[in-house]
C-alpha cells in the first residue's frame, strides 16, 4: 500500500536525505495506517526475502500506552506521530499497527548493506520528527525501538528484544490458532506420561548400567536453546566420560554448518569419538540415552515432535535462516529429520526438513513420525 509524504529520503547514504520542510508540521496528512494483521504479514514476508537476498531491512516501533486516548481532541497524538514519521520517510516505506492501539511500526525495506551510521541518521531523523510536532510530555511518554534484520549480533537470550522481527510467532497471534495448539499440548502430556511409566524398568537399568561402567553421574544436563532463543536444562543419560574437552565438537559444528565435511559424515557424528563410553555407543546408537527427555516434554520445554534443540554455540554460528527451526516451533525428542535423514544428511537438508515440518504440522503427521521413530531407532539407521 503506497503511503504519500510530503518529503521522501531516496536511499540509504546519508546525503540522501532531503531538508525537512517546515510545511510538514503545518498541517496533519490522511495517511493510511495499515492494520496489525496485515503489517505482520508484510513483516513476515520480508523476512522470507531477506533471508534469501541478505538486504537489509529495519523495523522502528512507536510504542505508547494508548493512540486513541483522547479521540474528541482536535489533533490527537496519533495523527501527529504519522504526519511526522511521515514526512521524513520514503513512499515505499510501510507504515502499520504492530500491535493495534499501542505499537506503531514503519517497515524500512531495501537497506541493503546499511552502516551504522545509516541506522543512526534514520533513527536521529524519525525521533526529532516526531519531537517537534508533539508536546514535551508526550515525547516522554512514547519509547522508540530501532532493528535492523538480520540483527548482526544476535544472542541465544531468549528477549523478546532479540526476536522483535517475529511477531507473528509469539503467543499474541498463536492465540488465534488456540484449539491446535492446546491439543498438541495435550498430546504431549499424556505421551510422555505414559511413556514414563511404561518405560520406568528400562530407565532404571540403564542407570544402573551407566552408573557400573563409568565415573560420573547417570543423567546429563545440558543447556540447550528451545523456542524464541530461550535457554533451558536438557535432560540425557551419560554416554561420555567426565571432565571431557567440549573443543572437539564446537570444532565440529562449525565445520559441520559451513558445510565443510566430508559427505561421508553426518550430521553431529564424529567418527570415533574418544569422549563417548562403550555402553554410550550403544545407547547412542538406539537413542535410548534420549529417554530423560520425556521430562522436558512434561515442563513444556519440548514436544513429542518437533526439531532437535541446538547447543548455544551452535545457535551463534546459524546463518539467519537456520534460525528459523527455532524459532518456528519448540523442540521435540523426534522429528521429520529423525525419522528420514538422522546423520545421512547435511546440515542444511536437515534444516529444510524441520521448516517442511514447522510448515505442514499436523496431529495426524505427529502420530505418523512417532511410529516411524521406534524402527528408526532400534535399526541405528544414521545413528550419532
Amino acid at each position: 500500500m503506497a503511503i504519500h509524504k510530503s518529503a521522501l529520503f531516496t536511499g540509504t547514504n546519508d546525503s540522501s536525505y532531503e531538508k525537512i520542510p517546515d510545511s510538514a508540521f503545518d498541517s496533519l496528512l490522511d495517511v493510511a495506517v495499515i492494520p496489525e494483521a496485515a503489517f505482520v504479514r508484510m513483516l513476515r514476508l520480508e523476512r522470507r526475502r531477506t533471508e534469501r537476498s541478505g538486504r537489509q531491512f529495519m523495523l522502528v516501533l512507536i510504542s505508547y500506552e494508548n493512540f486513541h486516548a483522547n479521540a474528541n481532541v482536535e489533533c490527537i497524538l496519533l495523527d501527529h506521530v504519522v504526519a511526522a514519521v511521515s514526512s521524513v520517510t520514503r513512499e515505499t516505506d510501510i507504515l502499520g499497527w504492530y500491535q493495534h492501539g499501542t505499537i506503531l511500526g514503519i517497515l524500512m525495506t531495501e537497506l541493503g548493506q546499511a552502516s551504522t551510521m545509516t541506522v543512526n541518521t534514520i533513527t536521529k531523523k524519525i525521533s526529532m520528527a516526531v519531537q517537534q510536532t508533539v508536546s514535551p510530555e508526550k515525547f516522554r511518554n512514547l519509547s522508540f525501538q530501532f532493528r535492523l534484520f538480520p540483527q548482526e549480533i544476535e544472542k541465544s537470550s531468549g528477549s523478546n528484544d532479540n526476536h522483535i522481527h517475529y511477531p507473528d510467532l509469539s503467543r499474541r497471534h498463536r492465540s488465534k490458532h488456540s484449539s491446535g495448539h492446546l491439543l498438541k499440548r495435550a498430546f504431549d502430556i499424556a505421551g510422555s506420561l505414559l511413556a514414563l511409566t511404561a518405560f520406568m524398568p528400562l530407565f532404571l537399568i540403564i542407570a544402573i548400567l551407566v552408573k557400573l561402567t563409568s565415573r560420573g553421574p547417570v543423567l546429563f544436563c545440558q543447556r540447550r536453546v528451545g523456542r524464541y532463543g530461550k535457554e533451558f536444562n536438557f535432560y540425557k543419560f551419560r554416554t561420555m566420560y567426565t571432565g571431557n574437552d567440549p573443543q572437539i565438537h564446537q570444532e565440529y559444528v562449525a565445520k559441520l554448518i559451513a558445510g565443510n565435511l566430508d559427505e561421508s559424515n553426518g550430521v553431529y557424528k564424529i567418527v570415533n569419538d574418544p569422549r563417548i563410553t562403550p555402553l554410550g555407543r550403544f545407547l547412542r546408537k538406539s537413542s535410548l540415552d534420549e529417554l530423560p527427555q520425556f521430562v522436558n516434554i512434561l515442563k513444556n520445554d519440548m514436544s513429542l515432535v518437533g526439531p532437535r534443540p541446538p547447543l548455544p554455540y551452535e545457535f551463534e554460528r546459524y546463518q539467519t535462516w537456520h534460525k528459523r527451526r527455532v524459532l518456528e516451533l519448540k523442540p521435540g525428542l523426534t522429528g521429520l529429520w529423525q525419522v528420514e535423514g538422522r546423520s545421512r544428511t547435511t546440515f542444511d537438508e536437515m534444516v529444510r526438513m524441520d521448516i517442511k515440518y514447522a510448515i505442514e504440522r499436523s496431529l495426524w503427521i505427529d502420530v505418523k513420525i512417532l511410529l516411524q521413530t521406534p524402527s528408526a531407532m532400534f535399526s541405528g539407521r544414521g545413528a550419532c
